[in-house]
């Protein structure tokens, strides 16, 4: 066991609860020896300066260790949240449709992670009838955020491995997304998650409760995408607090982009308070309708804005097509999901332009 182990063992501090990690623990993220990342912090202006400097050697936090190997390209999963407060603007849609073509179009392994009790984004990926027997047996993240609420003493029931659906889609070209499904017991769940027990050593955080639970699995991933509520309470935060960054998926008008500046701003609070980034990857045009005055104003004004996110430049159009893509069915290819003249083009296009923001972004 290492100095900085040794440390935490006997005041009783986890890696969860202080996000510190020495030179050992990062040469084991990087698969790596110790003495590569001795080379890399004597070589590579990027490395991160050290928190703090103790007898066992230098410690750094996770996060700024994660992003430095992810900016060297060794294997970390992409972590983005959607999040918009307003429902109806294409979230979920948006959320799907960049999972499938990440998968099918360009071999990613993504993870999809559903904390939207409106339960969307599990019903279009594995069908009501799957998403009920699991709901049933308890297999969802409700059970993981209603474990936090358990007596002491009350051994916890989430099971990651049950929760966690392998190879999912309808679509036959696309094998490599999973997905952690929601359920409607959220609804009751969230709104007392601020009451739960802070736990020895003052170390449980209900923001912190999905992080501590998927850490397992995270990296087995190259894309994350979080759906989350239309809302920015502690379900949306523990979204936010896994994230490198975040997208905002909106219709370009004005009741739709009104909550962005609250986003930003609750984002930029919350990231400050635990010490990490969330990038502002951008802002998704949904549901465009090129002839609409209203539509090209307030993308205008969008743009023009220089407090707000860039709007990618890929607008997703209002089509009945791509409405009907949140049906569960079985279907061959994405083209024949998203439609042949132009909507599956449109998508493809976004989730090119989202791959190279990401990797500039985080």
């Amino acid at each position: 066991m290492n100095g900085l182990h040794r440390k935490r063992q006997m005041a009783g501090i986890s890696r969860d609860d202080d996000e510190l990690v020495g030179l050992y623990e990062v040469a084991e993220m990087a698969g790596v020896s110790r003495t590569v990342v001795s080379n890399w912090r004597n070589r590579d202006q990027r490395f991160p300066a050290p928190i703090a400097d103790l007898k066992s050697g230098p410690v750094f936090r996770v996060a700024q260790i994660r992003r430095y190997l992810k900016r060297r390209k060794t294997h970390m999963a992409h972590v983005v949240s959607t999040i918009n407060l307003k429902g109806g603007v294409g979230k979920t849609t948006t959320t799907f449709a960049l999972a499938e073509i990440l998968s099918g179009e360009y071999g990613k392994r993504v993870l999809c992670v559903d904390l939207d009790p409106q339960t969307n984004l599990t019903t279009v990926l594995i069908g009501e009838e799957a998403w009920s027997k699991l709901n049933k047996e308890g297999h969802t993240l409700a059970t993981l955020f209603r474990d936090a609420l358990r007596p002491e003493g009350e051994p916890p029931k989430f099971d990651l491995e049950k929760t966690l659906q392998r190879g999912i889609s309808s679509v036959r070209e696309v094998h490599r997304v999973d997905l952690l499904p929601s359920s409607l017991d959220l609804i009751d769940v969230q709104d007392r998650l601020g009451t739960m027990s802070s736990g020895k050593f003052f170390a449980n955080n209900p923001t912190d409760l999905l992080r501590k639970a998927i850490k397992p699995v995270l990296d087995n991933y190259d894309y994350v995408l979080v759906d989350c509520p239309p809302n920015l309470g502690i379900v949306t935060l523990n979204g936010l607090r896994i994230s490198d960054g975040y997208i905002i998926p909106t219709i370009p008008d004005v009741l739709s982009t009104y909550g962005i500046p609250q986003i930003q701003r609750r984002v930029r609070e919350f990231a400050s308070n635990i010490g990490e980034d969330i990038a502002e990857i951008g802002i998704v045009i949904t549901k465009y309708r090129a002839a609409s005055t209203v539509h090209n104003t307030t993308i205008s004004r969008l743009e023009e804005d220089p407090n707000l996110p860039v709007v990618m430049e890929s607008f997703i159009p209002e089509a009945d097509r791509i409405a009907a893509s949140a049906e569960f069915a079985e279907r061959g290819t994405l083209r024949q999901k998203y439609g042949y003249q132009g909507q599956f083009n449109a998508f493809n296009a976004l989730t090119k332009e989202f791959m190279k923001l990401v990797e500039e972004s985080v």
